[in-house]
């Protein structure tokens, strides 16, 4: 016997998450698709090939939205016959996408690196490609804090990834303005060795994100969210101990199941009782919960167990 039932509110409160996401992407993908193409007008006329590396991350930045949308979208659904715990882990394949488009972005940095210490290149128009390079890092800083804000407070890994690729996409821009600088003062070896700095810096944003996409993939739970469900269900009256706690994010929600030991006299209807009332708790006290199972299980009396336990000796 348990209890699974949903709560309005609860609903309600992850559909709202679902629309602040939705928000989140599609402005921040605005914004750097509108820096996009300032930045490619100034490629065109300063044939600044360190500008179009930045360009090209932007856009990719831009488009990683994308699956992330995808996602959000499915996440919406409600459960069905095949797809009984619903459709939030298309979030945490969203985020795998996120990742490859960090990987690629980290490739791509390398190449274009290792290609400009070979063929040097001279760029013109610096004062503009600077000013190209100052507005990429204002709209991938922006597009980072938003998503990142967001998908801290919705508990999306993936949104908080795809924010720290801006944020990574950011400190590239910066990484033009560098080499800008370096090639006014005719040192040409400055933008090749700066993108490779921002490369390194990548693979370190790479490690940090997939270990956050991963583990939820992996069903990983915050111990202290552990501890903190496992008081809180402790603390209903009728409970007389708590077992088997386990928690796990789907989408951007999590999900609890546990076991309460509960008087082994109490009848059925009390028992259900008493675990509708822990899961009502739990729903108010743990953060982002949206759904958790509750299973009573009858204690044993202290007389029987004290049988018991003179019969193993």
């Amino acid at each position: 016997m348990g209890t699974g039932h949903g709560h309005g509110h609860v609903v309600d409160a992850h559909l709202a998450s679902s629309r602040s996401g939705m928000r989140a992407l599609w402005g921040s993908f605005a914004v750097l698709i509108l820096t996009s193409l300032v930045q490619g007008l100034v490629v065109l006329s300063s044939g600044s090939v360190a500008l179009l590396s930045d360009t090209l991350h932007n856009l990719a930045d831009a488009f990683s939205a994308l699956p992330l949308v995808v996602a959000f979208t499915l996440g919406r659904r409600v459960a069905t016959r095949r797809f009984t715990y619903g459709f939030g882990r298309a979030e945490d394949l969203a985020g795998l996408a996120v990742l490859a488009l960090i990987a690629v972005s980290a490739v791509l940095a390398v190449t274009e690196s290792v290609q400009r210490l070979v063929q040097p290149q001279a760029v013109t128009q610096l004062p503009v490609v600077a000013a190209a390079a100052v507005l990429g890092f204002v709209g991938n800083e922006a597009v980072a804090r938003w998503r990142i804000r967001v998908g801290r407070r919705i508990g999306s890994a993936a949104l908080v990834a795809d924010g720290m690729h801006a944020r990574v996409d950011g400190f590239t821009s910066l990484a033009v303005l560098v080499a800008a600088g370096g090639s006014a003062l005719g040192w040409g070896w400055v933008d090749p060795l700066v993108g490779l700095g921002v490369a390194v810096l990548i693979v370190l944003v790479l490690v940090g994100a997939g270990r956050e996409v991963l583990a939820r993939l992996m069903d990983a739970a915050d111990p202290t969210v552990v501890d903190l469900a496992e008081r809180l269900a402790g603390e209903v009256p009728g409970v007389l101990a708590v077992e088997d706690v386990r928690l796990r994010w789907s989408g951007h929600g999590q999900l609890a199941e546990l076991t309460v030991v509960v008087d082994r006299e109490l009848s059925l209807v009390d028992a259900h009782c008493v675990a509708h009332e822990v899961e009502h708790h739990l729903l108010h006290g743990v953060h982002r919960l949206v759904r958790a199972h509750v299973h009573p299980h009858p204690g044993v009396r202290a007389d029987e167990e004290l049988v018991a336990h003179q019969r193993v000796n």
